[in-house]
């Protein structure tokens, strides 16, 4: 059984930092390509970054040059680290995991919320001006 666990989350000031973590288990994390997801209220969920399991990342426009992703995969967990966030970063964070694909571009599907099949209950991360 797949499970993600997100955390990190909190209250920041605009200017500040967080990281967050996502814990995986159920599955052969080298396998799966992941992602981080946001919400924010009365909004749909927006991709933010994305990481496959060869070193290919990829990031939204809004969050590029401030957000960067990583995924440890000897300990199964993946990251975001968030740098000078703003108070419209301000949202629900979810990290998501889906098995590696090899066909279609992997930067046109790598943001999008459908090529995902598991998802962790969220964090929350709210910026203050």
């Amino acid at each position: 059984q797949v499970q993600l666990a997100e955390s990190g989350g909190g209250s920041v000031q605009s200017g500040g930092s967080l990281r967050l973590s996502c814990a995986t288990s159920g599955y052969i994390y080298s396998n799966y390509y992941m992602g981080w997801f946001r919400q924010a209220p009365g909004k749909g969920r927006e991709g933010v970054a994305a990481a496959d399991n060869a070193g290919r990342t990829a990031y939204a426009a809004s969050v590029k040059g401030r957000f960067t992703i990583t995924r440890d995969n000897a300990k199964n967990t993946l990251y975001l680290q968030m740098n000078s966030l703003k108070p419209e970063d301000t949202a629900m964070y979810f990290c998501a995991a889906t098995p590696a694909y090899s066909s279609g571009n992997y930067y046109a599907r790598a943001l999008q919320q459908d090529e995902y099949e598991y998802w962790g209950q969220g964090t929350q991360v709210t910026v203050s001006s």
